[in-house]
């Protein structure tokens, strides 16, 4: 028991030092990861019927879907549509937690996979052109 303790912690300060030592576009990146993760631990717990859990996920995407809509930088046109998009992301979230609905999920999911998989792209194209 001991051990896990020590573990816990020792990986809870990994966690923390790894957000605080990582660039805001590294940090965008976590909350995709972080979104796309927590609808899938929802989507699993819909499916077992562990629906308290599949509320906190939700609840837990929810956070994260507004913490990036609060880091949208709005001089960029993008920000405009990032924004509606997470606006609509948001309210299909509330949606799927009153109604406990997969496919609500499935359709978010797919926004957030999306997203983030666009996002990681991106950031490999400017690591590959400030070395250029």
């Amino acid at each position: 028991m001991a051990v896990n303790k020590a573990y816990s912690q020792y990986y809870n300060q990994y966690k923390e030092n790894t957000i605080f030592t990582s660039t805001p576009e590294e940090l965008t990146l976590m909350l995709y990861n972080g979104l796309v993760k927590f609808i899938m631990q929802a989507q699993l717990a819909i499916e077992e019927k562990q629906f308290e859990k599949a509320n906190s996920s939700i609840i837990r995407a929810q956070d994260i879907v507004f913490e990036l809509q609060n880091t949208l930088d709005h001089k960029y046109e993008i920000s405009k549509s990032l924004a509606l998009l997470y606006d609509y992301m948001h309210r299909r979230l509330v949606d799927a937690n009153l109604s406990k609905d997969k496919d609500i999920l499935e359709e978010v999911l797919g926004y957030a996979t999306e997203l983030r998989d666009t996002w990681a792209q991106a950031m490999k194209i400017a690591k590959k052109e400030r070395r250029a």
